[in-house]
């Protein structure tokens, strides 16, 4: 695996993390300060682990092209 692709690999997995704590406060009794920032980072998280699969994807593309 090349350095670049296990970097992803690794943001990827601290992002899964991170989304996981914010849906915890999400899951929590209900407090709408908290849950509204929670949401929105959640989100916000969320697009950012789609843009990592498709950086890494995008690494086995071009993996196979070498």
């Amino acid at each position: 695996m090349s350095e670049r692709l296990e970097t992803l690999n690794k943001a990827r997995a601290r992002m899964l993390e991170d989304r996981d704590a914010h849906a915890k406060v999400l899951a929590a009794p209900f407090d709408r300060d908290k849950a509204e920032r929670a949401r929105n980072k959640f989100i916000e998280i969320q697009m950012l682990i789609d843009a990592l699969d498709r950086a890494i994807s995008g690494e086995g593309v071009m993996a196979l092209r070498a």
